[in-house]
């Protein structure tokens, strides 16, 4: 207990030291894009492939589920789009990033600190959480609500294309569904999920990786703690927003 008060105090010291003033602005600026199309851009084609699924079987799995019943058809288009909204696309687009970009910023700062190379920049007067750090969580927090409205679009797109290749309802049932029920209240609770979720996994890799020590095990060791704890806090994190926003 007394170990992870520790590393909570770790953590939230070594976060406060990100919003120092930086010292030349070209180079934080320079790091925050390169950080972004890690984050971002990269990421696009598995957040697209995986949505377009969920959206496809979240369909298909609710016409099968209510083939039984007088349910109408456009319902298919609105359980998919509240669906991807209020939970697939910002926690599943979260949790995909959390194994893979939270494991890859763990894993180059767990090398930049056994290679020593944290230490050359602060000899150099470098506020490296800053520069190491606050540009992967700032880059984070930017990039992951495109990522997010990407995912719901695509999953939204992803149960059009299986409920018209199934026949199970037609495209304008589909698009009444779409349209039906609408409450501009979850988009908001979907971006709120986002912005928490893109701080905790970020945040949580970079603490893993800063102030790892040892060798290559250990930065191995230090990635799957990253992932793991990151998962967790998010799925923690989202519980706990829906019961304060429903």
């Amino acid at each position: 207990m007394l170990k992870n008060l520790e590393h909570f105090g770790r953590y939230v010291t070594l976060l406060a030291q990100i919003f120092h003033r930086p010292e030349n602005f070209r180079m934080y600026w320079n790091e925050l894009f390169r950080q972004m199309n890690a984050v971002g851009i990269e990421s696009i084609p598995i957040v697209g492939v995986v949505s377009i699924f969920i959206g496809a079987v979240t369909a298909l799995q609710f016409a099968y589920q209510v083939q039984e019943f007088a349910v109408p058809l456009y319902y298919l288009g609105y359980i998919v789009r509240d669906t991807m909204v209020i939970e697939m696309a910002p926690t599943m687009t979260c949790l995909m990033l959390a194994g893979k970009v939270g494991s890859n910023m763990a894993s180059e700062l767990g090398n930049m600190r056994i290679s020593e190379q944290i230490n050359a920049l602060e000899i150099m007067g470098v506020n490296t959480p800053g520069y190491l750090i606050g540009t992967k969580v700032l880059a984070t927090f930017i990039t992951v609500p495109s990522l997010i409205i990407l995912s719901a679009i695509l999953g939204i797109l992803g149960g059009l294309i299986a409920v018209l290749a199934t026949g199970v309802a037609s495209f304008g049932d589909y698009e009444r569904g779409l349209h039906a029920f609408f409450m501009p209240y979850n988009v908001t609770m979907m971006f709120v999920k986002g912005a928490v979720f893109a701080f905790v996994l970020s945040s949580i890799a970079c603490y893993q990786g800063y102030t790892v020590k040892g060798g290559a095990i250990q930065i191995g060791e230090a990635s799957t703690r990253a992932v793991v704890l990151s998962d967790i806090l998010i799925l923690v994190s989202d519980y706990i927003i829906a019961e304060i926003l429903l």
